[in-house]
């Protein structure tokens, strides 16, 4: 097929299908106004309907209420003039009672061992009923003999009266009366006023609206039925009494009260109703009955506030729709003469456009071929020209691009080359995991750290793991998905030979173009030898501080021994001793027993049992015993708490021992007198304490700074250089930390910081 024919027929498919799209959405169109109309149809259906129903209702009630006001007064006047006593009414006087008041009857009634029975009437067929079967007749009976008022939810309740609805007689199932009942407990007997209402009165309901409904038919030919459903009823089986051995379907227990229902659908009818009965809205429902397509809408409506019927509203579907078919045919018939005029019309602008297109075309094939400098010289101000215009600046720009994307491909090649010889020839092991777990690349190095060739684990969960460490794994994993990062964390793995390996690895994400991971890599670097070679270093400075300590003791220990020594020869030579020389040599014991029983607490750490503290307390009773001898170095001590203070767990004694060590440091440190100030508070976060003991002192120079802590090392006379050193092995035991700042000539800061205890606080 030419281009030029395939041009036209481009052109008339595309007036065809614009023709489809009209007659669619024509026909689309149409049926939704339809329906709008249909809808409103109904609206307009239910609205009548819902305006004749209230007004029979109203009218109904007036005169229901109006024929109840009756007989209770008819029923207060029969008591006044018949007597309280039953045994002394006769038939006969309630005849002519019954005439004298006109009305139909007068019955009274007895409640006889727990059962209601009429007892004496103006009418023979009224006498010996019983109302055992007469449902919320029976409990109104009762209720009005309890002198209760009467809530069965039926009739008009008064005090002492009910006045049941209208219905069919049950002494004569052909006539159609109006009761009432009235009881005060005056009498041994209920009161029982009856009249017989018209029959047009009582069908009111049916006959009324049944006239609308014809006229409603007769406007429209669809319209099937329109049916009145009572929810209370409909759907359950017909409530029908046998009355003088006749059935009869009582008025108010009707599940159709007016309307017709020969298009039944009963089961999903009774669904509906109570659909729209909870929703409050329209409802529609299709389907086939007797050869034909039915749409059946249902809508609720309201009759007084009282009574709620369910309107349903049945149309013929083919009637419905035969306008539309009607339209639909003429749109149908319109369009096939507008497709042949544009077949004609497009074969001749085919032509007109095809001689800029061929330029445009050759132009196409000289860029395909790579000849991006070819230009068109079209001067069409149409589409086409501008096609033409933009063709050229397409070349224009393909010539370029291609020159970057040659010069991107080189680049990207020397990187992939530099990559790759990274990663191959690097001495950290490098393996990669898919998000399952799966190994999908490693690197030479990983095989020569590990022992496992490539094929031995692609596509395996990674063999090194040990057991105990594949929980911790999970979470690195883990929080490398959240966003995280894991960098140089130490840890151990497996070689091929069982033999294990300490490694400090780097775990990072692989993303694509969106950001999102898609793989997840690392890299572990083989710090065996460094664990070993930090190992021999940390057992160096134990035997280093051994040796040190142990240099000590033997230094501080020798004095004492050498004055020993020589009141021992003395003690040969001469026979005696004296007093004063015998306190100096138990001086000197107890000075030894001093240095080895601190020594023995820094080597041999008690297990101790924390208590819980109140630091403030503890403080303050210290400062009170140390006051006098600090006033006798004409040193003041002041305390501050700036914050409250929580409890911590400690032991009291070791923490007592900590603090006085500072404060007489402190006091010592001022040897013409100064002030020591204490202060204590918490931190902001409130996991800390901290105490600082800050004096005016001589200061401590940065050389000594450096020893602090050191094991016989002091400025102080006659002092061994362990206090310090005890008190910062105390504070480690508790978890705290104790440092210091001084300027020489200014003084000094010691700050202690100790955890709280959230357990002790509490």
């Amino acid at each position: 097929m030419s281009i030029k024919a395939k041009l036209s027929f481009s052109i008339t498919a595309i007036v065809a299908a614009i023709l489809a799209l009209n007659i669619m959405f024509s026909y689309i169109s149409t049926k939704m106004a339809q329906e709008a109309a249909l809808e409103q149809q109904i609206q307009s259906i239910v609205e009548q309907l819902g305006v004749t129903l209230e007004i029979i209702e109203t009218t109904r009630e007036a005169m229901d209420s109006e024929l109840g006001e009756k007989l209770r007064m008819a029923a207060i006047v029969a008591k006044e003039k018949l007597d309280p006593d039953i045994k002394h009414v006769t038939n006969g006087q309630l005849a002519s009672l019954s005439e004298e008041l006109d009305l139909d009857d007068i019955t009274l009634w007895q409640r006889l061992n727990g059962e209601v029975v009429s007892v004496r009437s103006s009418n023979p067929e009224e006498i010996n009923l019983s109302s055992k079967t007469w449902d919320y007749w029976d409990k109104a009976f009762h209720q009005l003999f309890d002198l209760k008022e009467v809530s069965v939810g039926r009739g008009d309740a008064l005090k002492h009266y009910w006045s049941g609805p209208i219905n069919y007689a049950v002494s004569d199932p052909t006539q159609i009366n109006k009761w009432g009942y009235y009881y005060d407990g005056t009498t041994n007997y209920m009161i029982n006023t009856i009249i017989n209402t018209d029959a047009n009165f009582s069908f009111d309901l049916v006959n009324g609206t049944n006239n609308v409904i014809a006229k409603l038919k007769s406007q429209q030919p669809s319209l099937l039925e329109v049916t009145g459903f009572d929810p209370q009823y409909f759907g359950s089986e017909p409530i029908i009494k046998m009355k003088k051995g006749i059935p009869v379907y009582n008025l108010d227990v009707r599940a159709i009260p007016f309307g017709q229902y020969e298009y039944r659908n009963s089961g999903a009818d009774t669904h509906h109703i109570h659909t729209v009965l909870e929703s409050g809205s329209m409802l529609t429902d299709k389907y086939s009955i007797n050869g034909k397509e039915v749409l059946r809408s249902f809508i609720p409506i309201n009759v007084n506030h009282e009574k709620t019927y369910v309107i349903g509203v049945a149309f013929d579907k083919a009637g419905l729709q035969e306008p539309i078919h009607r339209q639909l045919v003429a749109h149908v018939l319109i369009s096939l003469c507008l497709l042949l005029s544009a077949m004609l019309a497009s074969y001749f602008i085919a032509g007109y456009m095809l001689r800029s297109l061929n330029l445009i075309m050759n132009k196409v094939n000289s860029i395909a071929d790579g000849n991006f400098n070819a230009s068109i010289s079209i001067q069409n101000k149409d589409e086409l020209g501008l096609l033409a215009s933009r063709v050229n600046s397409m070349g224009v720009r393909l010539l370029n691009y291609t020159t970057q994307l040659k010069d991107t491909a080189r680049e990207l090649q020397s990187t992939k080359q530099y990559l790759e010889s990274f990663v191959n020839h690097t001495s950290d092991a490098i393996h990669v995991i898919d998000l399952d777990g799966h190994i999908i690349q490693v690197n030479p190095a990983f095989e020569t750290i590990y022992g496992w060739r490539s094929e031995e684990v692609f596509g395996q969960l990674p063999p090194n793991l040990p057991d105990s460490q594949l929980e911790s794994h999970e979470v690195l994993i883990q929080t490398i998905l959240e966003g995280g990062s894991v960098t140089d964390y130490e840890t151990v793995r497996f070689t091929k030979d069982g033999g294990v390996i300490d490694v400090s690895i780097t775990i990072s994400a692989i993303r694509d173009e969106m950001d999102e991971i898609v793989a997840i890599a690392t890299i572990s670097r083989n710090i065996t030898q460094r664990k070993q070679s930090e190992e021999m270093i940390r057992r160096s400075e134990k035997l280093a501080v051994v040796g040190q300590l142990a240099a000590g003791v033997a230094h501080e220990v020798r004095n004492p021994l050498t004055t020993l020594r020589g009141f021992v020869q003395l003690q040969k030579q001469t026979g005696s001793l004296s007093v004063s020389h015998l306190d100096l040599m138990l001086s000197e014991l107890d000075q030894i027993n001093m240095i080895v029983s601190e020594f023995l607490v820094l080597a041999k750490p008690q297990a101790i049992r924390h208590d819980c503290l109140n630091i403030g307390d503890l403080m303050r009773d210290i400062v009170m015993l140390m006051d006098s001898e600090a006033r006798m170095s004409k040193v003041n001590l002041s305390i501050h708490q700036i914050t409250d203070i929580p409890a911590i767990g400690g032991v009291s004694s070791q923490l007592k021992q900590v603090f006085v060590n500072m404060i007489k440091n402190g006091v010592e440190a001022m040897p013409d007198g100064g002030e020591l100030t204490i202060e204590m508070a918490a931190t902001d976060d409130g996991r800390e304490i901290t105490i600082r003991f800050t004096d005016q002192g001589m200061g401590i120079t940065e050389e000594d700074m450096g020893r602090l802590g050191e094991p016989f090392f002091t400025r102080k006379e006659g002092g061994n250089g362990l206090g310090i050193m005890i008190c910062q092995q105390i504070i480690r035991n508790h978890n705290g930390k104790l440092k210091y700042r001084s300027l020489v000539g200014e003084g000094t800061c010691v700050e202690i910081r100790l955890p709280v205890n959230k357990a002790a606080d509490r």
